[in-house]
C-alpha cells in the first residue's frame, strides 16, 4: 500500500489520537471516523419503550413550539 505524509496541528493530532482505539492504526481510525453511515445501520438500537418515549417527547415538543408560535404570531399581528 501506498502511502501518504501529512501535516495536521497538534490539537488536530490529540483529537485524533484520542479516538483511536489500542489496536488500531492511525490510517483505521481516519477511515472509520470518515466512513458514510447509513441510516439503515441505526435500525433496531432503540427498544420499543425507548422508541415511544422519544415519539412522545417529538410530540410535545412540537405541541410547545405550535403553541409559541402562535402567541408569537398573534403578537404581531396586533
Amino acid at each position: 500500500m501506498a502511502t501518504k505524509t501529512i501535516s495536521i496541528g497538534e490539537d488536530a493530532y490529540e483529537l485524533l489520537a484520542s479516538n483511536k482505539k489500542e489496536s488500531e492504526s492511525f490510517t483505521e481510525v481516519i477511515k472509520r471516523l470518515t466512513k458514510k453511515h447509513s441510516l439503515m445501520e441505526l435500525a433496531g438500537i432503540l427498544t420499543d419503550k425507548e422508541a415511544e418515549d422519544i415519539k412522545q417527547h417529538i410530540k410535545e415538543r412540537r405541541k410547545t413550539m405550535r403553541s409559541r408560535i402562535t402567541k408569537i404570531t398573534e403578537a404581531l399581528s396586533q
